[in-house]
């Protein structure tokens, strides 16, 4: 158990009016503990109180994992036997005294499995929205947080690296998709990654979030790669786009327009301006150019324990961006039926501005350049 971020957890529930939090397995109950609990048909649910106590329902059969931990919390566990864990709930509420008030709960984690076993218990409580919490827990890295995000970022970077030195005309998507997961964990990634690669060639690049197929790299063709690592909890997520061969020049002329755009928004990040300013930033290059109905998401997300956490960069986001802040800088040209471009840097907000944690070439540029 962290004390120190538990701490901080406490002054946030009472900052919120709340009486506690309750979170089930996810990367805030990782961040706050340490421990790795994976969803399954067993519920398992971490409880917080506004006076610090703190309360664990899980199967028997995981207690192991809260060696050391017994003076922190209180586990109440059940057997196998779906009937016998009402119990465990009803038991860990009246240990912890949750008879009203309001808990708040991860809006987009709390399943309903989890939140009916807690209502049944509790009554008297009302469950509410408690991502204000959470965003004022997690959202300003600290720096091991950010050391790990810089180690998550040189391993994509070199797995890439690594990949491109195979690639060759006739491999498909998924091929070069797989041979990158393969290049990712030899190069260090945990197994559980930010999300699966996306290789889009040619005319699927222009699908922001295109799933690899079977298509095949032909001379000619643009060549988009969006991809991450893990490392000790904490993820990177990059996109780079490649030229194969002589690619049409409207294509090469969007990515010098995604180009400047990616740097206008790093540039514009500042700590006290708001998360809008750095999507207006990307997005009136795109715009002045001519592509605006062709930038069809927002400039970036927050990136941390989560592939997409807050601060979310769209152009209406009045959030204050501060120090410690980590999210992802990607303006994109999309043409259907043609291809797209997009350059994605992971960055952090410092006291004087933005810091990259990517520093791969961001240029559109052939594999073999890059490759070496």
């Amino acid at each position: 158990m962290n004390l120190e971020r538990m701490q901080k957890l406490v002054s946030l529930i009472e900052k919120h009016g709340l009486v506690g939090m309750a979170f089930n397995p996810g990367p805030t109950l990782t961040y706050l503990t340490g421990l790795n609990f994976h969803l399954m048909e067993r519920p398992t649910l971490l409880l917080i109180t506004q006076t610090g106590s703190v309360a664990m329902v899980l199967p028997g059969l995981e207690k192991g994992k809260l060696s050391g931990e017994s003076e922190v919390f209180r586990a109440f566990t059940y057997g196998d036997d779906p009937n016998t864990w009402p119990a465990a709930f009803k038991q860990a509420s009246k240990w912890l005294n949750l008879h009203q008030g309001r808990v708040g709960v991860a809006p987009n984690r709390l399943r309903f499995l989890e939140l009916n076993f807690l209502k049944a218990a509790m009554p008297g409580i009302e469950f509410v929205d408690g991502g204000q919490v959470i965003e004022g827990l997690r959202m300003a890295k600290d720096k091991d947080e950010i050391d790990k995000m810089k180690i998550a970022a040189r391993i994509a970077q070199e797995a890439l690296l690594a990949t491109l030195k195979n690639v060759c005309a006739g491999m498909t998507e998924k091929t070069i998709a797989n041979e990158l997961i393969i290049q990712l964990l030899k190069g260090g990634s945990n197994p559980d990654m930010p999300f699966s690669p996306i290789v889009a060639i040619g005319e699927n690049s222009a699908n922001p979030h295109a799933v690899p197929t079977e298509r095949p790299l032909h001379p000619g063709d643009i060549l988009l790669i969006d991809w991450g690592a893990g490392f000790e909890g904490y993820f990177s997520d990059i996109t780079r786009t490649f030229a194969f061969g002589d690619v049409d020049k409207e294509l090469l002329r969007i990515g010098e327009i995604v180009l400047e755009a990616n740097r206008a928004g790093r540039d514009a990040g500042k700590p006290g301006l708001d998360a809008g300013t750095v999507d207006r930033a990307a997005r009136s290059v795109i715009t002045d150019a001519g592509y605006g109905h062709a930038f069809i998401h927002r400039t970036g997300h927050g990136l941390g324990m989560e592939a997409h956490e807050p601060p979310y960069i769209f152009a209406e986001n009045d959030m204050i961006l501060t120090p410690g802040m980590t999210f992802t800088v990607e303006p994109g040209i999309y043409l259907p039926g043609k291809g797209g471009v997009r350059i994605e840097d992971d960055v952090v907000m410092t006291t004087s501005g933005i810091e990259s944690l990517t520093d791969l070439p961001r240029a559109v540029r052939s594999i073999e350049e890059l490759a070496g």
